[in-house]
Order: structure tokens, then sequence, then C-alpha cells
């Protein structure tokens, strides 16, 4: 079995719906991080792209992607569609092929465009068409379940279940924009970002996000839940990947990766408590590894809703300041076929500032299903 490294990876800003890229088809966007990611690297041989895409337009988008960006034809390249988890799969696929002996190199990642959605409507003949309202944003996931507020209504069942506070939430949501304000101000990130023009910047972080602002945002889902548009990450644009390679294409072309990819993941869970599934893909994968939580020195959670991080918060305490520490989804944004990618890259960038060894990333995703990966720095 192949060892398998990332050699690095490349994302664009995050933009919010409707803001700096509403206007860029997603294949677009994708292709000028992923030609931009070739030439930094180097790269001159890809034995395949696979990457994640949740709301676009359908059909192989990452192939339109890869031949927009100018890749040979004879590249092969696939789509993901795991939700929320699509770019983290395609992390996951990758790294099995590569460890199988299937390929040497492979980019692997997402891209996103919220603000370019299709409209979706149901056909006359399926049970779910309503005359009145026949469209539709958002897929069914469980068979019990075809809410539009489906993933909301699943962060607010779980803030119930746990008796989560709104206090404990509104911490969240100023912690992740105070570290991810300081990233910013600190310039620590711009050697993972490629700006697709000079007016692109993470367009979700707000520098005063104050308690009293909290205050007067509403709830979402009506009189006495909690969940509202600040605990909950924003829709969004972006395009993220990775290049993982094996130890032979090292050994050939003399390059430097980041980090060795110990270990993947991926777990279900009650699809009415999706938001549970990452704390249990990150441990399930540290079972296997046979590795205790405190062995870990960078941990990157994609912040999709604040009840995460409080679980993460209660269940370990000691592991605080390793947790999200250039903040998360609710100041950056999720846009989601790109986020398990967006989460792995600020984790090697983790890894780099602490000068750590083992790191972890781990999302949840629509369907009650967790996905994880776990790296080590060299």
């Amino acid at each position: 079995m192949e060892d398998v490294f990332i050699l690095g990876g490349l994302r664009s800003h995050i933009g919010l719906k409707n803001g700096i890229f509403q206007c860029v088809q997603p294949e677009l966007l994708g292709a000028e991080v992923l030609r931009h990611l070739i030439e930094k690297y180097e790269i001159d041989k890809i034995d395949e792209i696979i990457c994640g895409n949740a709301v676009g337009t359908g059909g192989n988008i990452t192939r339109l992607m890869t031949l927009t960006a100018g890749i040979e034809s004879e590249v092969p390249a696939f789509t993901v569609d795991m939700q929320c988890a699509s770019a983290m799969m395609s992390l996951d696929i990758a790294f099995s092929k590569i460890k199988s002996g299937q390929c040497d190199l492979i980019i692997a990642g997402g891209f996103e465009s919220s603000s370019l959605q299709p409209i979706r409507t149901y056909h006359k003949n399926d049970k779910r068409y309503n005359i009145n309202n026949p469209n539709y944003t958002v897929a069914q996931f469980s068979p019990d379940d075809n809410s539009e507020n489906s993933m909301l209504e699943g962060a607010e069942r779980v803030a119930k279940l746990y008796k989560i506070e709104k206090a404990e939430l509104d911490y969240w949501v100023k912690e992740s924009h105070r570290r991810a304000k300081n990233t910013r101000e600190e310039k620590f990130l711009e050697d993972i970002i490629f700006p697709i023009n000079s007016n692109t910047y993470d367009e979700g972080i707000r520098d005063k996000m104050s308690q009293r602002l909290l205050d007067r945002i509403p709830s979402i889902l009506g009189k006495g839940s909690i969940t509202n548009a600040a605990n909950s990450c924003l829709i969004n644009d972006g395009a993220s990947f990775l290049i993982l390679c094996s130890k032979k294409y090292l050994e050939n072309t003399k390059k430097n990766p980041k980090a060795k990819v110990i270990n993947s993941c991926t777990i279900g869970t009650k699809p009415q408590l999706s938001p549970t599934s990452a704390i249990k893909a990150m441990e399930k994968i540290l079972e296997i590894e046979k590795l205790n939580y405190m062995d870990i020195s960078a941990i990157e959670f994609n912040e999709a809703f604040a009840v995460i991080d409080v679980l993460f918060q209660r269940k370990y305490p000691e592991l605080v300041d390793r947790y999200n520490i250039f903040g998360g989804a609710l100041a950056y944004g999720h846009p989601y076929g790109a986020s398990g990618a967006i989460i792995a890259l600020h984790l090697l960038k983790a890894l780099e500032k602490t000068n750590g060894r083992y790191g972890i990333c781990s999302i949840a995703a629509a369907g009650g299903l967790g996905s994880a990966l776990l790296i080590e720095r060299v």
C-alpha cells in the first residue's frame, strides 16, 4: 500500500451569495483556482481530478471545469455530491486511489456557486409537486423529512436535545469572527488564497460582531427557537483544491510535501441530528488509528452551526485552543461543495502555525453523514 501525501493546495476567497462572485459561473471560478494551483506547484502530469459540487447545474460539472481550465482532455475528472461533505469525500476517494496504487497524483477538492444555483422543480407526477409552489432549493435527505429548512431544524433539535443556551452559541459566533479577523490582519493564510481579482476578499468576516447585534437578530424558526442567521453559516461561493500524491511521485520529482495523509473515514448517524456527526467522525478515525484526542495538535471542524462548537467545547474543553484557530464557517462561510477542502487547507496552516504533528478535520453533512481526515505534518 502506497503512502499518500499532500503536496499543497489553494482556495479562492469566499464570497457571500450574490456578493463578489455573483455573476461568476462555478466552473469558471474553479478553473481560475485550478490553473493557478497547477502553475504554483509546477504539476505536469495529473492522473485524475475529483471535485465536490452540491448545488450546481448538474451533470459532470468537474469535467466541464477542468476542460475550462485548459486541462488536457486525456485527464479524467468526475463530480462528487455528498452535499456539505462533497469535497471531503473527494479527498477520501483520492486518498484511497493513491493508497491502492491506482494513481500517483490526484487533484481533489470542490467548488460552488450558491449565487447561480439553478431553480429546481419537481415533475408534476411526483407526489412532492405542489402546483402553488413547485420550486425547491433543498433536496430531500431523509424519507421522514422534506422540509426546506431541514438543516436548520436539525441544528435546533440538537440545541434542544443537549439543552444548549443561546448565550453559548453567541460566544462562538463572536469568537469565530474575532479569530478570522485577527487571522486576516496577520495575513497568515495569504499563501493559500488565490485572489480571482483585486476586489475579492473573504466577504463574510465581520470586524465588529457584538453582543448588541446578536441580541437583535431574530430566530429563523419562530418563537421559542434559538437558531438564527448569526449562529448558522451563511450561503456562499468559493473553490478549493489540494494536490494528493504518492511517495513514488515525490521521489521521482524531488518535491517536498506539506503533510502525510494517515487515514480518512465516513460515518452515518440520525439524519434528524446531522450536526452531531462531525464529532462522531473525528472519534471514529482516532479510534481506528489508536490515537488519543490529546495527540492532536490542530482541529478543524466545518462550523456550519454554532451548536457544533458547543458540543465540541463541552466534550473537549481542554482542546478549545487547538480548535478552528483561524475562525470557522460562521465567519468565512460555507460554499457547500468546497468546504471540506477549505478546512483541510486551514488545517495544514494550523499545523504550520503551531508546529504541530497530527491534525484532524471533520465535517457534518445533510442526511446524517460525517467525514473526517487525519494528517501528519512532515
